[in-house]
């Protein structure tokens, strides 16, 4: 038997998927959206000051020399993974001096081991924690790749944080929490800047909130705009999770997001 005939046979009996993982095992299941080599970008680890010590962040941006506003991204509860490097790439091909931080790096970074990162994000002080993502804000107002305007977009835990920053930063301009739990209705009216709000339609622990935290938006009279999108589970933006990904509602959700942060930043 070829090795055609072989492929072919052992995906009739063990599918598709699991057939081409056994026979290509080195072959990604997720093609990256904009590859590390991709010519048109520069990308480092950089570290930013915070009143707790150094902050370890993955930072890209168009290789060309102008200042650019600048986009925070907040990672899931998994850590500084692969995704969340890749949508930073995708941010800096979008126009924006875009950087990562990593919510672990007091504690060593994050782990290889999803399961660790998990555990570890849990144990972290929540006032700390904010903190450190807020002191990125100002990390980029003055950095000389940047325009000084600042915006961040999070998700799931990094959407909740998302939130956290809008509230605790008053320089923040922007802010796009994918399915985000909501911050304290009493901290809403420190918020500054306007907001994208991105939720997924089945996602009824986190879109309990929506309600109360529309109703303190429009009471402070802060810029909001919120879509929920039908069919979708929690961490639909998430292309590396076959299981919850969702690409129609990210597709449109990112092209939102793009416009909203080219909108609020670059005007």
């Amino acid at each position: 038997m070829n090795r055609h005939e072989f492929l072919k046979k052992s995906m009739m009996y063990v599918g598709g998927t699991a057939a081409a993982c056994m026979l290509y095992p080195h072959k990604k299941t997720h093609a990256e959206v904009v590859p590390e080599n991709d010519p048109r970008i520069q990308t480092e680890f950089t570290n930013y000051p915070t009143k707790n010590g150094t902050i370890r962040a993955y930072l890209a941006t168009l290789k060309t020399k102008e200042k650019r506003p600048a986009v925070i991204v907040i990672h899931e509860n998994k850590g500084l993974q692969p995704h969340i490097q890749d949508v930073t790439r995708r941010l800096a091909l979008e126009g924006f001096l875009a950087i990562a931080p990593d919510a672990l790096s007091m504690v060593g970074g994050t782990p290889d081991k999803i399961d660790q990162a998990t555990k570890l994000i849990r144990e972290l002080d929540q006032k700390t924690t904010i903190d450190n993502f807020t002191a990125a804000v100002q990390y980029l107002k003055t950095n000389p790749l940047s325009t000084g305007k600042v915006g961040c977009i999070g998700f799931s835990w990094g959407g909740a944080m998302a939130n956290q920053v809008a509230v605790h930063s008053p320089d923040l301009q922007a802010a796009v929490p994918y399915y985000g739990s909501q911050p304290d209705v009493d901290d809403v009216k420190k918020i500054k800047a306007s907001l994208l709000l991105q939720y997924a339609g089945l996602d009824e622990r986190i879109n309990k909130g929506i309600p109360q935290y529309e109703e303190a938006l429009k009471k402070a009279s802060i810029n909001y705009t919120t879509h929920i999108y039908k069919g979708a589970k929690h961490a639909f933006n998430n292309d590396t999770n076959a299981e919850r990904y969702h690409k129609d509602s990210a597709d449109l959700a990112w092209k939102r997001t793009v416009a909203f942060l080219k909108e609020k930043l670059k005007a």
